[in-house]
């Protein structure tokens, strides 16, 4: 897909019942430190293997729950080897996951025993009646773009990665703001004096954007969120924005603030650091049973309806 293109909207491929099995060499991540996770993984290891499946366990979940399956990978290795990477925990393990294998081209699919499950939509129990005919092409694809970002530091980059939700500026320890000067192409936009700033695609618009106020992302619009954490200037409100420039935010004033990808990688930041958000030109391939919809996701992980007779 081109980078500067809205993702496509999703696109169900049927299969026959008998159909040739279209990924044969999975990937297996898990969630490892949850509890029952060894038995959950046995079950989906045994049902793969019944379908003809070759299964690699992700290195670090075969070292914690033991070596099962056909062989180990990293996650890196699961780029180059396998077909297709199954996740089964939250979203928080597919976040992980699918910043490695973005650039890669390998699709995803996510098996949720976590809590919310935006991105990890197929529930646990009753998993293989619906990922047997996904197995066989019976699919529906999406694309999500992913976010590249970097710190710069007098005119080098000291920092860079890839991010699937969000990018937060933020206040140190101490109780005091944060003082963060933004523009966007090269366009002055505001000097924000907050706890915090985040930066959004649409697939984190539903995580800690969300909390602090931001408004939902569909994730076919190419655009980011932005939205101040705790602002000091009430009058300072999330704003959506086009994803094909760039978005940079210089640290003005505060007290030991630090950067977060995906809340789950960080960097100490200094005064006049600059981080620097724009589209990568790698997007995440997420697969779906038949007849998904982002419209009952929704529904379903915010209640919408409850104590509604339909």
């Amino acid at each position: 897909m081109n980078s500067h293109a809205a993702p496509t909207p999703p696109a169900a491929l049927p299969a026959e019942p008998d159909a040739a099995l279209r990924f044969r060499r999975v990937g297996l991540v898990g969630k490892h430190h949850a509890g029952g996770s060894r038995d959950a993984l046995e079950r989906v290891v045994h049902f793969l293997h019944e379908q003809g499946c070759e299964v690699f366990l992700e290195r670090d979940t075969a070292h914690h729950i033991g070596a099962m399956g056909d062989g180990t990978l990293d996650v890196a290795g699961m780029g180059v080897h396998c077909d297709l990477a199954l996740v089964v925990g939250g979203d928080g393990t597919m976040l992980g996951v699918g910043r490695q294998l973005g650039p890669c081209g390998v699709p995803l699919i996510g098996i949720n025993q976590g809590r919310l499950g935006f991105i990890t939509d197929i529930p646990f129990e009753g998993f293989a009646a619906i990922l047997a005919p996904m197995l066989r092409g019976a699919y529906e694809e999406e694309r999500r773009n992913l976010m590249e970002a970097g710190v710069w530091r007098d005119g080098d980059c000291v920092f860079r990665t890839v991010a699937m939700n969000d990018v937060v500026v933020n206040r140190g320890g101490a109780p005091s703001m944060v003082e963060l000067r933004v523009e966007v192409d090269g366009h002055f936009v505001a000097n924000q004096r907050a706890d915090g700033l985040i930066i959004a695609s649409p697939t984190g618009s539903t995580a800690y954007a969300l909390s602090a106020g931001g408004p939902l992302l569909h994730p076919a619009i190419a655009g980011w969120v932005m939205v101040p954490i705790a602002p000091h200037t009430l009058s300072n409100r999330p704003i959506v924005l086009p994803s094909d420039g760039e978005i940079a935010i210089e640290v003005v004033a505060g007290r030991e603030p630090s950067a977060h990808f995906d809340m789950q990688t960080f960097t100490s930041l200094l005064p006049r650091d600059r981080i620097a958000v724009r589209r990568s030109a790698h997007t995440l391939r997420l697969l779906h049973p038949v007849g998904w919809s982002y419209f009952d996701t929704l529904r379903r992980k915010l209640h919408w309806n409850e104590g509604v007779v339909a």
